[in-house]
């Protein structure tokens, strides 16, 4: 049978100097198209790359008309002859810049409408433009680049696993409500009406049954759902590495994603990280850096403010320390070219002010001296905040104080963070820290109960398990978190496999045992059946992906992503439905109160 089109025989990305004189038909997209007089240059892509095409000047009528009538992403078929260029007209910033294909035959496979914008390696295009028309978004070449990385990280991810013993396990989407902190997604049952499926959060319960059931080894490229709002690094719908293991502690689980990153990593982006990654506890990530997921591309660090309480007048700085409350400083070192303004400072302080600081303080070290903000509170002190700062000449001390500490630790990171960016102290590159001994519990200020810090399925430390119930404040958890550049990219835990433990954990949490035994009756049934000891972990894919890619949004690296008001332009979805499926469903819309 006569094929329907000229089936290309090479893509747009192959072809080398090697290949003169061959005959080849090529298929894609018109990427740009020049018409010069007697000649007629097209530029035609692919998912492999780019090649140049040419209608000569000796081309037959035919040939010169049908190069004519095209358009800028017409999708076409060309038979040519491949031929090396001049030496003059070589363009090495294209794989295929030696050759070009003299064009022997064009045949229009569908032509376009006029373009809503252009097919760039980088489009400046709206967002929500990009997303309604994402369909073409995704031809340009930076969004190719991004998607291939993506499949090449799943890929190495896959490749890992299958060759250290575990077993690829799909886990149901469609599973019972069980709240873990975000809003669950819930689908109606047609077949027991007033009754409701959920989208998984996560597998975190049904992982831990896979242990239950001996399989030992288990991970799945998951896909989770969280009904929550948007932003920059989160999605409605993520992907996450989700695994599990047994008999093991949280040394062996560390172990196993560092080997895993230092191979998937050198696969995909040919980078050699560390073989171990640095750890910091919780409070120290918090003390010094000021958050849990701490950028290291950058060394400023934040320092204890007490000593300084003690050599000023400033009677702000003594109430806070009187209530037990926290004092840090950070020098923000001299920079060529840069001037800290008033206004610059003001930023600073709005930047802190996000995460509960009432303001910033500040003082400027010049020659020996100290000058502006608070610096007339240490009046003959000059020598001991420069000796207990280090600041030099140029530099600003910021000074923040809060009652609560995990307040004032924040709220200086937020500074900190601002700096690093402003004044390009961020080094390039890929920084891996491990976070560990997160408490287990967090109060619950608006509720009035204390609630898990990460989730309820996660084992004490040891030394707290007696004493659990007395001061939940305290407990450490056997959690762990893997940051890298700044994000959270994999949160984990050793789990607890004792169903008197897993009750006492609901209990403080609130969730009394008849509530504990509706909600989540099947996992401790299952504990009654001889548990081994297990933990995992859950990278996301999408923020790893974003930040190889060095991007700030996992939009980029995801290829239906929702905007950020959690719809998706290019189906108009969330979208109404016919009331015959309300129907069947035995659902009936309420109006909102201002619609009623």
């Amino acid at each position: 049978m006569e094929e329907a089109f000229m089936k290309r025989t090479a893509n747009c990305g192959e072809l080398r100097a090697k290949d003169e004189g061959k005959e080849v038909i090529l298929n894609g997209w018109v990427h740009r198209d020049r018409n010069h007089g007697a000649l007629h240059f097209i530029n035609l892509r692919d998912r492999y790359g780019m090649t140049q095409v040419v209608v000569d000047d000796d081309a037959d009528a035919e040939l010169v008309k049908r190069a004519s009538e095209l358009k800028l992403e017409y999708c076409i078929a060309v038979k040519g002859k491949v031929r090396k260029r001049p030496e003059s007209m070589v363009n090495k910033e294209m794989p295929t810049g030696e050759i070009e294909v003299k064009a022997e035959k064009i045949e229009i496979l569908s032509p376009s409408d006029t373009l809503p914008f252009m097919i760039e390696d980088e489009t400046n295009a709206k967002e929500d433009l990009r997303l309604k028309y994402r369909f073409l978004d995704l031809r340009s070449k930076g969004m190719q680049d991004r998607i291939r990385l993506r499949h090449e990280f799943i890929k190495a991810i896959r490749q890992f696993f299958y060759k250290t013993d575990f077993y690829e396990i799909e886990t149901p989407t469609l599973i019972r409500s069980t709240p873990e902190g975000a809003r669950d997604f819930l689908v109606p049952s047609r077949i027991y009406p007033g009754k409701f499926f959920a989208l998984p959060q996560s597998p975190q319960l049904y992982k831990q049954l896979l242990m239950v059931s001996g399989f030992d080894k288990y991970f799945q490229i998951a896909r989770c759902y969280r009904d929550e709002d948007p932003r920059g690094d989160r999605q409605l719908e993520f992907t996450q590495l989700d695994l599990e293991m047994s008999f093991v502690t949280r040394e062996d689980i560390l172990d196993l994603m560092e080997k895993l990153f230092r191979e998937v990593f050198k696969k995909v982006v040919n980078v050699e990280l560390p073989e171990h990654f640095k750890r910091l506890s919780y409070h120290d990530a918090m003390n010094t850096y000021g958050s849990d997921k701490p950028d290291l591309r950058f060394s400023l660090e934040i320092k204890d403010g007490l000593p300084l309480v003690d050599i000023t007048s400033f009677q702000i700085l003594k109430d806070i320390k009187e209530k037990n409350g926290a004092v840090k400083f950070l020098v923000a070192p001299k920079k060529e070219g840069f001037d800290y303004t008033r206004k610059y400072l003001a930023e600073l302080e709005e930047s802190a002010k996000i995460y509960g600081a009432s303001a910033l303080y500040f003082m400027k070290a010049e020659d020996g001296k100290l000058q502006g903000g608070i610096s007339k509170f240490f009046e003959g002190k000059n020598d001991e905040v420069l000796s207990i700062t280090g600041a030099k000449t140029g530099d600003v001390i910021l000074v923040i104080a809060h009652e609560n500490w995990k307040k004032a630790c924040n709220s200086m990171g937020a500074v900190r963070s601002k700096l690093g960016a402003d004044l390009n102290l961020i080094k390039k590159g890929f920084e891996f820290c491990w976070i560990i001994d997160f408490p287990l519990f967090e109060y619950n200020e608006d509720e009035g109960h204390w609630e898990a810090a990460h989730h309820m399925f996660s084992m004490p430390q040891s030394e707290y398990i007696e004493t659990l119930e007395e001061d939940p404040g305290r407990v450490k958890g056997d959690l762990y978190d893997l940051v890298l550049n700044g994000y959270e990219v994999a949160s984990g835990s050793i789990r607890i496999h004792d169903v008197e433990l897993q009750k006492r954990i609901f209990r403080i949490c609130n969730i009394p045992d008849d509530m504990a035994e509706e909600r989540f009756g099947f996992l401790l049934n299952a504990f009654r059946f001889s548990p081994p000891p297990h933990g995992g972990i859950a990278p996301g894919i999408d923020r790893i992906c974003m930040i190889i890619a060095d991007q700030s949004s996992i939009k980029e690296v995801i290829a239906y992503p929702k905007n950020t008001a959690a719809m998706s332009p290019m189906d108009e979805s969330p979208a109404e439905v016919e009331q015959k499926q309300l129907d069947e469903l035995s659902i009936m819309i309420k109006p909102k109160k201002d619609e009623a």
